[in-house]
């Protein structure tokens, strides 16, 4: 070969195949818009599912439905991992945004309470149960598909579309969620206006159904297919045979799912319940940290390839120790402040959210890969992502809601530990 030739190879190996990065990526921004538009809408269809005559139990039925979803998570992120290491990560990625997609659309057009009794809460809970499941799945699959097709100088920037996707995913539903409650009254909120935010995630899901079917697939995958088929007990290897990797990733998606769950949940009910805050500032201050987070992540992954996973991790495991709980203090009736808060905030979110699917793709062979992530990471959310509203209402109903900023700082110091007994992996052959 020419030394021209090379270089042009060289050249074609490095150029970012964004196309292949967003097909890989939207069924994760599927997920969580659908998610987001659940938790935004849910005040308004709570009684097209349950009695009206009484509100308050049908919040708590919704609700339920949303949290009980939750935990069929680490099922999904089992069975359909499963699937992606023997099937083929391609086959794995459209299985779960299929069942995503299909969720959506099923709540949108679902009959009412009124129109068939009890069984349209059964109906949405099988909904949603579709759909955590799919979520469990399309976190490991996806994660593995972005790392395997990655050039090894160039995983952390690939890996970082993934939770790029999911803050546009957020800012576009809430965006949805702005322009439905000015265009619609509420009495057409409650009635129909919230199915279009169901409809309009499903039909995101068709087009990132489309995009996926021209996928290729992983070459790492195709190399380890036989080995994935011959291996018997998977989930039972991973203790056994990796239970390190399996014990750093339960101890860095601790604080990950944490991370998340104060900057993009938490803080905005804190904020207006308990520092009496402006509901549009705080809004606006979050929207403006979203669109921090999503432009920080890219150089943040190209960053991670040049001087490694493990810095980055440090400084943000050590800076949520060291600021979350002063920054609970900046939380007032202030936009100023507030932005300052949830910038600094998911500024260093940023530094691990960028780098996640990389980092947990290193840890486990091919053969186990989707498996590893899927069981252990989703487990993890269900336990601490999954039962951090009942710990923040918990915490508040005994007068003390500055605990849970404790509580986030102590998984702080968990996953700091965590990363010390890492290997640094930036340029290395996935295994």
């Amino acid at each position: 070969m020419t030394d021209t030739a090379r270089a042009d190879r060289t050249q074609e190996e490095h150029r970012l195949p964004v196309r292949t990065l967003v097909s890989a990526s939207i069924g994760n921004a599927v997920e969580w818009f659908d998610w987001t538009v659940y938790a935004t809408f849910l005040v308004y269809f709570s009684t097209q599912f349950f009695p009206k005559e009484n509100e308050a139990l049908a919040l708590i039925g919704t609700t339920s439905t949303y949290a009980l979803a939750f935990f069929f998570r680490p099922l999904g992120g089992w069975l359909l991992g499963r699937f992606a290491d023997l099937r083929g990560r391609k086959a794995g990625m459209l299985l779960t945004i299929l069942l995503m997609a299909g969720g959506s659309l099923v709540i949108a057009i679902l009959p009412t309470y009124e129109q068939v009794g009890w069984l349209a809460p059964v109906l949405l809970l099988l909904a949603r149960i579709a759909q955590g499941m799919s979520l469990g799945g399309e976190v490991s699959n996806a994660s593995a598909y972005l790392a395997e097709i990655a050039p090894p100088s160039r995983r952390g920037r690939y890996a970082s579309f993934f939770y790029i996707s999911t803050g546009t995913a957020l800012l576009l539903a809430s965006l949805l969620g702005v322009l439905l409650t000015n265009v619609l009254g509420e009495d057409q909120l409650n009635s129909w206006g919230w199915r279009i935010a169901f409809a309009a995630g499903g039909l995101l899901g068709l087009v990132g159904l489309w995009l996926r079917r021209s996928l290729s697939e992983t070459e790492q995958f195709e190399e380890n297919a036989a080995k994935a088929r011959a291996t018997k007990n998977p989930l039972w290897l991973t203790i056994r045979d990796h239970p390190r990797a399996v014990l750093q990733l339960i101890g860095f998606t601790l604080l990950n799912t944490l991370s998340y769950y104060t900057f993009f949940s938490a803080l905005t009910p804190f904020a207006i319940t308990y520092r009496g805050a402006d509901a549009n500032d705080v809004f606006l201050a979050l929207s403006i940290g979203t669109a921090l987070f999503v432009a920080l992540c890219y150089p943040f992954g190209a960053l991670s390839d040049r001087f490694g996973r493990k810095p980055q991790m440090y400084v943000w495991s050590a800076g949520l120790a060291v600021l979350v709980v002063p920054l609970s203090f900046l939380v007032r009736d202030n936009l100023f402040s507030l932005t300052v808060v949830f910038c600094t905030g998911l500024a260093l979110y940023a530094l691990l959210a960028s780098i996640v699917p990389a980092v947990m793709s290193e840890l486990f062979p091919t053969e186990l890969r989707a498996t590893g992530i899927g069981a252990w990471y989703n487990v993890t959310v269900a336990c601490f992502g999954g039962t951090a509203p009942l710990v923040i209402a918990a915490l508040s109903e005994a007068g003390h809601p500055l605990w849970f900023f404790w509580y986030v700082a102590v998984g702080a110091v968990v996953a700091f530990v965590a990363t010390l007994t890492l290997r640094e992996t930036k340029g290395t052959e996935l295994r």
